[in-house]
């Protein structure tokens, strides 16, 4: 199924509906900041199961991160030391993704041999409020393009919907998105690194 949402101004009749299917287990496509994205409820295991399955990996393997509608609860899931939690206040919303020590909080099956967690908050309008009603953060992955793949893959919801449709329950058509994926910034040790040069800037 393809849904078109505006980001200045989604449906919320169909923002519930998505919510919904997310809360049954749904795993749906949609837009970020950056490129398009792969999730579920971070708290359904049968939903992550899936997504782990159509990337190819186990969850205990897998590096994913998970989608936040703010700050407000991020201790709930990782720890976050004043100086990090300023950067973060700083930088976001934005394309950028922060890795943080896990707590305990979140699911055993996503706890990776590290014990850590990628947070997003993307500056997008749909995905906020998505998160913002479903109550929970989402499990992100992007979309990916094959090595064969034309550009316009992971930039167009109508390519994408051609090749992931059957995969997944919802892909949203929030417009064209980006080829360009997050800034990582490892906040896990002493210093904090850059990872990955991304859309966002990082100084």
């Amino acid at each position: 199924m393809l849904v078109r949402l505006f980001e200045d101004n989604p449906n919320d009749r169909d923002i519930r509906k998505i919510v919904e299917l997310l809360r049954d287990g749904g795993v749906i496509i949609y837009p970020t900041d950056t490129i398009y994205a792969i999730g579920c409820d971070i708290n359904n295991v049968k939903a992550v199961q899936r997504v782990c399955a159509l990337r190819g990996v186990k969850p205990e393997k897998a590096n994913f991160s998970m989608i936040c509608r703010d700050l407000s609860n991020i201790a709930t899931y990782a720890k976050v030391s004043n100086e990090v939690f300023r950067l973060m206040k700083h930088y976001l919303p934005g394309p950028y993704t922060f890795v943080l020590p896990a707590t305990s909080k979140l699911p055993n099956m996503l706890m990776n041999r590290r014990k850590t967690i990628g947070i997003r908050v993307p500056n997008n309008f749909i995905v906020h409020a998505i998160v913002d009603e479903l109550g929970a953060p989402l499990l992100t992955t992007s979309v990916k393009a094959k090595e064969d793949d034309v550009l316009e893959y992971i930039t167009d919801p109508e390519l994408i919907h051609e090749h992931y449709g059957k995969l997944v329950d919802l892909v949203i058509d929030g417009g064209y998105g980006n080829n360009v994926p997050s800034t990582v910034i490892d906040c896990t040790g002493d210093e904090i690194v850059l990872v990955r040069q991304g859309l966002g800037e990082f100084n």
